[in-house]
């Protein structure tokens, strides 16, 4: 957490007299074996006449012995203490082999040092032994252990007994000395932190552990963020004297167990005094002359220093500063007449589960739907009570086999409802046990029929639909005889068993029962009014096409007609939009003859004429049950006029029936007077689309709101490799800038906006890195415009200046232009223009009518895993539009070199290039303070470590390491290419140390440290091979792990300080997954670092100095220390 806090207690006492104060022991300084650092420690005694001895009890603890000369009527006692509370996972320890189950034997030579914490705790005078009720609980207790076998885990009784205390004993705040006996506290059931602690310490010792007595100091932090599940801790940050029980495991030493809490301790326990009794470990020892004392006492803990951290990246100043700031943009843009909308993509991952292929890399899985529906019902609560749900197919990928699911939230912008009743809304992926009883299958006959009845139409357009049963008979001869294997029995590479059920089970279905209705359906060619066309079939009866998709889908198009599909002539989205009609509820239907009907081609607004199938549409509606639920398929329209139109004669008929629908099918048409929000599946996360924003605070509510439904959904914003790397979701927060319509885009309007924002970009690389997400580079999913091709600069500054040249005197150009002169240059390597850092697919496209929505997609853009991080990127973002709105950027591009994926890879080189990003802004007026970018460097690029080795500080930070994609290796299911992260880059920091005095090596090499802007602080970079896959460029260089820091002293020769990082855990634990929280993560990467440690011995130093002279010649990586090249090097 980076969090350290100032603890300070007081004990006084009044006395009504002058007494003499005879020599008291106290015990509160943190014991030698506390875990927590403890950076600063002050003890004060009053009165100031006094003498202090600091020594160690026989136990080995920390103990002051106080004598006072002089009498007094006061004494007072103050403890003040600086703790880093750096995350402690308190099961971070092995056992010994023969002690992992429970019921082993301490080892003989241990026995006499372990005879103190084996001896039965006394229920009256010494030698009485335990009393009857503490024994009888026992026995409770053991009866409970045997049930379980002689296959109980150690860690797995203890967890056991601490909790049975935890459930017979409530807590209570005593303030009587002394302990009480485990008989008096198992009778009362009631007792405080030191009883319940005393207690345990007697289960144990009957138990056969050794065990013994803590008291000490419990420091507890609020939670930044409520807990989903259980308490959430303390309101506010909390501290007292505390008790709870050590016990002793062979190969862990002293373990601690809190019966008050049920937990293990970690870093909030800080030890004063562990005893085989707690008379020993009393925090004040002493006595007076007779008198009467009156006590106070007070605890207090404040912080006093808080790194940013992805729950709390900044404090309640910091944002309102950031709010005020991001008003007076919003009303700085107004003036400007920018008229500026922003969007986004953000992403979430699951925060159970996170080791499912769907939660990494497949697109599609059960609990990514149902955590999808959920969000989505919750964002329609929140945004659209009277928006429309749909499930549609999303986006069809190559390799993939069906296009993915898409749930789709459309609202009115106008405050129109769009669909009234959400109770006739279906969802498909509720739990078993939470679904509705099954829809009879010919509830979508009756829909059907409804909506023609609306319609004015004939009964007969709403017309059956069957499956084939001629395909079903052909496959149904191929397969084999017998069940379908169980999918262990299936050979790599065959069907699975799931995919051959299915297939049996449409084979064994019926094809006489109609398995839809369909109801041809299209807008007349005027737009005056619906048409529907009479579908004469060759085989008499329509008959979908053999699959398991949406019945919608599998309509035999190419059987109803010779002629083509007309083309179709949508909307133009940039031209103006007229009111969209109020919604109607049902009305009586219109008596239409039949033969009337079916020769007429129009008839009055809102009704439907049936005429002959030639050049008309063959678009229908249809309706469905699956598996119990119906289903509405809309047809595609080209006008959300009739988009609406359509869903409320399906809401009319669905409320006719009382039956909850799932709308599926097409969406509406691409319009500004519908609002649009999309939840998607992507590999590993799930992606949500929101609906663009015209001001800052508007999106701030609207990024609040998603992150903590999201939330709320059980879906996270951040993931945890197995070593503690926090991540983010893996996906991207990919930001939209366009506006309220395409002509009111600021891209297309001001060309050389999107000039100026491509050479600033260019000329920051901090831009790209500071934000991205781990995988960047040529191949990745954003590259840079610089990355790949070094020509590419060339051809983009001709591109820049015909636009220039296209451009009016008033800084308009056609809408065309930038499109022309950008998208050949704007792609990745390969050429696709959808994976670039800038994509302009959807500014004003030539290829349909989707490509023209005057939008402009910043890619290059990670996850944050907090919504304030969010809205500081679009602060940055909108800054920047309104800064050089007024005055365009003319600057020439850089070429980089080996700069862009050299010191730009490290995170002191990212943050002063953003530092002077934000100082240019406030040159031009606009105030963006650099320090809100700091938790960007925290989670971009988090502090491994930091030792001081005398007057110079060494600090380890994560750097960017750009993975390379192989070459194409053949698998199981065909032809992959893999990324190759097995190479990773560490910053190394140097600050206070003269040059000239010393040299930092990493395992045994020098690391060539830059000077920077400071003339106290050197940065360098190391690469090294974190682990060894069998696909990787280099295969042979093996792991290069510890990395080991040592600081060497020129003049001696020899080492004075150091560090050592480790890529794994140094104590061998193999994790089975990742962790489970954030805690988890943060105990596990500080368990990768060590202070201290350093090269024994004289080094080499002239040795050390040539190479690092030959270093300095090395033009390709300035900076850079590649520990796989130091054989070739050196």
């Amino acid at each position: 957490m980076g969090i350290k806090v100032a603890l300070e207690h007081r004990t006084s006492y009044s006395f009504d007299r002058m007494v003499r104060v005879y020599p008291h022991e106290i015990r509160l300084r943190p014991a030698p074996h506390s875990r927590t650092p403890i950076e600063a420690y002050s003890l004060t005694i009053e009165p100031a006449e006094h003498f202090v001895n600091w020594q160690q009890d026989v136990f080995g603890n920390f103990l002051a012995r106080v004598v006072f000369p002089e009498r007094t009527d006061r004494m007072s006692v103050t403890v003040g203490l600086v703790a880093d509370m750096a995350v402690i996972n308190p099961l971070d320890f092995f056992v010994e082999d023969w002690a992992e189950h429970f019921g082993f034997e301490y080892e003989e030579r241990d026995l006499p040092d372990l005879e103190p914490y084996l001896r039965a705790v006394d229920e009256e005078e010494p030698g009485s032994g335990p009393g009857p009720v503490v024994t009888a609980w026992v026995e409770k207790l053991d009866a409970a252990v045997r049930e379980r076998g002689s296959t109980m885990r150690t860690i797995d009784f203890l967890v056991m007994a601490n909790r049975a205390v935890l459930g017979d004993v409530e807590y209570s705040v005593r303030m009587e000395p002394g302990v009480q006996t485990p008989d008096h506290t198992l009778t009362s059931g009631v007792g405080s932190c030191r009883d319940s602690a005393w207690l345990l310490v007697s289960v144990l010792r009957q138990m056969g552990l050794a065990a013994r007595f803590v008291s000490g100091y419990l420091v507890q932090l609020a939670s930044d963020v409520r807990s989903l599940d259980g308490p959430s801790g303390p309101s506010a940050d909390f501290t007292d004297l505390h008790a709870w029980t050590e016990v002793y495991l062979p190969g862990a030493g002293w373990v601690g167990l809190d019966p008050t809490s049920g937990l293990f301790a970690g870093e909030g326990h800080i030890p004063l005094s562990a005893t085989p009794h707690p008379s020993t470990a009393a925090a004040i020892s002493g006595a007076t002359g007779k008198c009467e004392a009156e006590l106070d006492f007070s605890n207090t803990v404040v912080r006093v220093h808080e790194d940013p951290r992805t729950t709390l990246p900044y404090t309640a100043e910091q944002w309102t500063a950031v709010r005020a700031a991001a008003a007076v943009l919003d009303e700085r843009m107004s003036e400007q007449d920018i008229r500026l909308t922003v969007g986004g993509e953000p992403t979430f991952v699951a925060i159970e589960n996170q080791e499912a292929p769907e939660w990494n890399t497949t697109a599609d899985g059960p609990h990514k739907r149902r955590l999808a529906s959920d969000l989505a019902e919750r964002l329609r609560t929140v945004y659209a009570p009277d928006g429309l749900v749909q499930r549609s197919q999303g986006k069809w990928y190559p390799g993939e086999p069906l296009p993915r699911w898409q749930i789709g939230l459309f609202w009115r912008t106008d405050g129109e409802s769009l669909w009234r009743n959400s109770d006739l809304v279906a969802d498909p992926w509720l739990p078993d046990d939470r679904r509705p009883a099954p829809v009879d299958p010919a509830t979508s006959r009756a829909l059907v029929e409804k909506l023609v009845e609306a319609l004015g139409l004939p009964e007969t357009q709403a017309r059956p639909a069957y499956e084939d049963p001629l395909v079903r008979l052909l496959d149904l001869v191929r397969q084999p005889y017998g069940d379908p294997p169980h999918d262990d029995d299936i050979e790599p590479g065959a069907d699975s068993a799931e995919t051959r059920a299915a297939l049996l089970r449409r084979l064994e279905s019926s094809t006489d029962e109609p398995a839809a209705f369909v109801l041809p359906i299209s807008r007349s060619v005027d737009g005056a009014g619906w048409q529907s066309a009479d579908w004469t079939l060759r085989r008499g009866r329509l008959v979908l096409l053999e699959g398991d998709s949406p019945a919608g889908l599998r309509l035999p198009l190419n059987a109803i007609t010779w002629a083509g599909r007309p083309p179709e002539n949508p909307d133009d989205p940039t031209a103006p939009k007229d009111p969209l009609p109020q919604q109607r509820t049902q009305r009586p239907p219109r008596q239409v003859d039949p033969a009337e009907a079916r020769y007429a081609r129009l008839v009055e607004t809102n009704e439907a004429a049936r005429g002959r199938v030639g050049g008309s549409d063959v678009t229908a509606l249809v309706a469905e049950v699956r598996d119990g639920i119906l289903y509405v398929f809309m047809p595609p329209t080209n006008r959300l006029d009739d988009f609406v139109e359509l869903v409320t004669l399906v809401e009319n008929a669905a409320a006719a029936l009382d039956t909850p629908v799932v709308v599926e099918g097409y969406g509406p048409p691409s319009d500004p007077r519908i609002q649009t929000l999309t939840v998607t599946p992507d590999p590993g996360v799930i992606e949500v689309n929101v609906q663009p924003t015209s001001s800052w605070g508007e999106q701030d509510d609207l990024m609040q709101t998603l992150y903590e439904q999201a939330r709320q959904s059980r879906l996270s914003t951040e993931g945890f490799d197995n070593d503690g790397t926090t991540r983010g979701t893996g996906g991207g927060n990919h930001i939209t800038l366009g506006g309220t319509t395409p002509s009111d885009s600021p891209i297309l309007r001001r060309p050389d906006l999107l000039v100026s924002l491509l050479t600033h970009w260019q000329r920051h690389p901090s831009l790209s890195y500071l934000f991205s997400g781990r995988f960047i580079g040529t191949t990745s999913q954003a590259p840079r415009v610089d990355e790949g091709r070094e020509e590419a600069l060339y051809e983009l500054e001709v591109a820049f200046s015909e636009i220039a040249r296209m451009t009016d005197a008033d800084r308009t150009a056609s809408p065309w232009v930038v499109d022309r002169a950008l998208r050949h240059l704007l792609t990745d390597i390969t050429g696709n223009t959808h994976r670039a850092e800038f994509c302009i697919d959807k500014l004003y496209s030539p290829d349909s009518t989707r490509g023209r929505l005057g939008l402009l997609e910043l890619r290059g853009f990670e996850m944050p895993p907090h919504h304030q991080m969010a809205m500081v990127q679009s602060l940055l973002v909108r800054s920047l539009v309104s800064r050089f709105w007024d005055e365009p950027l003319k600057a020439p591009l850089v070429r980089h070199g080996a700069n862009l994926h050299g010191r730009y890879m490290l995170p002191h080189f990212v943050t002063a290039d953003i530092g002077r990003v934000a100082e240019d802004l406030r040159e031009h007026g606009i105030d963006f303070d650099t320090s809100w970018l700091d938790p960007f460097t925290e989670f971009r690029f988090p502090r491994i470590g930091t030792t001081v080795v005398g007057d110079a500080e060494l600090e380890l930070r994560g750097a960017i390491e750009p993975w390379n994609t192989l070459g194409e290796e053949s698998t199981s299911s065909g032809t992959a290419r893999y990324v190759d992260s097995s190479v990773e880059r560490i910053q190394v920091r140097v600050a206070g140390a003269d040059d000239g005095r010393y040299l930092v090596t990493c395992n045994g090499v020098p690391v060539p440290l830059l000077r920077t802007d400071r003339n106290d602080v050197q940065v360098a970079g190391v690469r090294y091979r974190a682990w060894q896959p069998p696909s990787a460029l280099h295969p042979t260089i093996e792991v290069q792990s510890p990395l080991h820091f040592d600081v060497v002293e020129k003049q001696t020769g020899r080492a004075v300080g150091g560090c050592t990082y480790h890529v794994v855990h140094p104590g061998g634990r193999s994790y089975d997954g990742p962790p489970v929280n954030a805690v988890e993560a943060e105990s596990r990467r500080n368990g990768r670092f060590e202070e201290g440690g350093f090269a024994a011995g004289k080094l080499n130093v002239a040795r050390l100095v040539e190479m690092q002279a030959r270093q300095s010649i090395d033009v390709t990586a300035p900076g850079m220390l590649d520990l796989r090249r130091t054989g070739v090097q050196f």
